[in-house]
This record gives structure tokens, sequence and C-alpha cells, in this order.
């Protein structure tokens, strides 16, 4: 195997990593309840 192709397989690994963490930090620190919007369309509620 080429070392490029190593370097390039275990970046692609920590990105990955990074991103799953960052999706799970921002869904486990959402806040729980209910949520108001009100927009352009009209209003939104939404049970989390």
């Amino acid at each position: 195997m080429k070392p490029n192709l190593l370097y390039m397989i275990i970046g692609a690994l920590v990105v990955l990593v990074l991103g799953l963490g960052a999706y799970i930090l921002r869904e486990e620190t959402k806040p729980s309840g209910v949520e108001l919007r009100i927009d352009e369309s009209g209003i939104q509620l939404q049970e989390n």
C-alpha cells in the first residue's frame, strides 16, 4: 500500500470521527421540551 493512500485513509477516518462527535454533542445538548418557531411560513410547534 502506498504511504499517500494510507495518509488519505487515516485523514478520512479522523474527519469521520470528528464529524460524528460534533453531531452527537449537538444532539445531546438540544433543549428538551417544546420548540416554538415563528417565520414567514407561519407558526410551528414541535415537541422535542
